[in-house]
């Protein structure tokens, strides 16, 4: 698979899967959305995937490695 279409599997397709695509699968209003931020793109380079330096969750931050207002 090409890294978009492993992206797509573990968010639209997963939701889709599981009957969620209403609420779930990608960022738009009106949906849950939990956000990563990663260094590099990961279409680019699927291993950014590994390297998260932000995290949101259910509109809270969770994690912050990405400069000054670090949160940990």
């Amino acid at each position: 698979m090409s890294p978009i279409d492993i992206i797509r599997a573990a968010t639209i397709n997963n939701a889709e899967l599981l009957g969620r695509q209403e609420d779930l699968g990608s960022i738009e209003p009106g949906k849950l959305a939990d956000i990563i931020a990663v260094p590099t793109d990961p279409v680019n380079d699927l291993t950014a995937l590994q390297r998260v330096h932000f995290v949101m969750k259910g509109g809270h931050v969770v994690r912050n490695d990405t400069g000054p207002s670090d949160t940990r």
